[in-house]
């Protein structure tokens, strides 16, 4: 699994993890019935606690993202397609966030905010 955690970013460790894991769901990168490693794997390849895999896997099943097979593993649930939308904006709610947040400490306004995101859409 391709995923990226920061010791510097202000969000918890796993938080980070379970973000990371939607984000490899939503981009089909982990598909319906696939196994993720289990949490002991997990926490030694990425050089962190395996509470702190366990507490990221249990937001994860607690949202709907995965299941689990006592015995078996941990594997991704089947979502719908309105279910992935809602979190796809949750998830861009958080960011805009703390886009706004940031924005306000150099007192950027939300029209070169805008102008910001049109320039950017425009280099894609």
């Amino acid at each position: 699994m391709d995923i990226k955690l920061s010791n510097r970013s202000d969000v918890p460790i796993y938080e980070q993890l379970k973000n990371e894991i939607i984000r490899l769901i939503m981009t089909g990168a982990l598909r319906p019935g696939d196994p993720l490693l289990s949490m002991r794997r997990l926490a030694k390849e990425l050089s962190i606690s395996i509470i702190t895999t366990k507490r990221a896997y249990q937001d994860l099943e607690a949202a709907g993202y995965v299941y689990s097979v006592i015995g078996k593993g941990t594997y991704v649930s089947e979502q719908n397609n309105e279910n992935k939308r809602e979190q796809l904006l949750i998830e861009v709610e958080k960011k805009l966030e703390e886009l706004l947040s940031t924005a306000k400490k150099i007192d950027l306004s939300i029209d070169e905010l805008v102008e910001m995101m049109k320039v950017m859409e425009e280099d894609q």
